[in-house]
């Protein structure tokens, strides 16, 4: 049994992550620093496992997260904990610029300064390559960020490369395309959809609805980071994603497929194009074939049986919504891409 230390475990992937590792008889130690996107509903069924721990911190409460690292002496780390959304970070970054380069930095300064060194998982995004429009980005591309978001990524993982430079920390970088599944919140693309669906809303899409995002199922990125902290190359960067393509619009007709399968779709639920945003990119997509060649791995779940399986969860567990804050639902008429 290892002992595992999970930054932003009570968001999206974290929680996902969680399970899968205690599946996997791991000892898991969930750190969060419990902001809008957090929600214990997440970790609910697993919440009095004797093998799991919340405590909530903040990444940049050094002092705090330093106490938690020696007391938990953690194999490995997987940094999640990060401000994720473009629209937020295009409204106000500073909170990117606090949350993903600071308080990233806090915790390479705690690993440093450890006698025996921990090895880090740095989960990041296929965004910090900006706009590809043809052919997929690979590893040792340059990263173009747009947004604030994406730049306080690339940012991020620039630092984690530099201390496995400088200071020989074992860490390695993970770069994933558009996740979807169960326990991701509303304001992104996929769930925020179901949501629509379930409660008689217009579908707005960003401008003609033609961005194109490369999509996997949150439980083949998780099975991914499990089998590089186990198998990957300290100082290496892997990317990891499906190979699969599609743009918003087409995402919407399957998914309004799939919810006519399931439920009787009401009156207002149609398409509605809406201003697109700033700066938004027009297509990401990564080569993943480091990942699939030397490391084995491969994703299991096509979209269509991923649509159904994330549609079925928020069916199931509409209550989740009544977790979060209304505003916080419906935020901005817009749709969003980010993972």
């Amino acid at each position: 049994m290892k002992k595992i230390l999970v930054t932003g475990g009570l968001g999206f992937i974290g929680s996902n992550l969680i399970k899968l590792l205690l599946r996997k008889k791991n000892k898991v130690t969930n750190i969060d620093k419990v902001t809008y996107a957090s929600n214990f509903y997440n970790t609910k069924e697993i919440s009095n496992s004797a093998n799991y721990k919340f405590i909530k911190c903040d990444l940049n409460n050094k002092k705090k997260l330093k106490q938690i690292i020696n007391r938990v002496r953690p194999n490995v780390i997987f940094n999640l904990a990060a401000e994720t959304h473009v629209d937020r970070s295009i409204d106000g970054p500073k909170n990117f610029i606090e949350s993903n380069i600071i308080g990233t930095f806090n915790l390479l300064e705690i690993i440093r300064t450890l006698k025996n060194k921990i090895k880090l998982i740095h989960i990041s995004t296929d965004e910090v390559y900006g706009d590809v429009l043809k052919g997929r980005s690979r590893e040792d591309d340059a990263y173009k960020p747009s947004s604030p978001y994406s730049a306080s990524k690339a940012a991020s993982d620039h630092l984690v490369h530099s201390y496995i430079r400088t200071y020989n920390i074992p860490a390695i970088i993970t770069n994933c395309s558009n996740n979807y599944g169960p326990r991701q919140h509303p304001e992104k693309l996929i769930p925020k959809l179901i949501y629509n669906i379930l409660n008689n809303k217009k579908l707005p899409i960003y401008g003609k609805g033609k961005n194109s995002r490369e999509w996997i199922y949150v439980d083949d990125h998780c099975e991914a980071l499990i089998k590089v902290s186990k198998n990957g190359k300290v100082g290496e960067f892997y990317n990891i994603g499906s190979n699969y393509n599609i743009d918003n619009l087409t995402v919407v007709k399957k998914l309004l497929l799939v919810a006519k399968k399931k439920i009787k779709i009401g009156k207002l639920v149609k398409i509605k194009f809406v201003k697109d945003r700033p700066g938004h990119d027009v297509r990401y997509a990564i080569d993943s074939s480091k990942i699939k060649n030397k490391l084995k791995w491969i994703p299991q779940i096509n979209f269509q049986k991923g649509l159904e399986k994330t549609f079925d969860w928020y069916f199931n567990n509409q209550k989740y919504y009544s977790k979060l804050r209304k505003k916080d639902i419906t935020r901005r008429i817009g749709i969003k891409n980010d993972k």
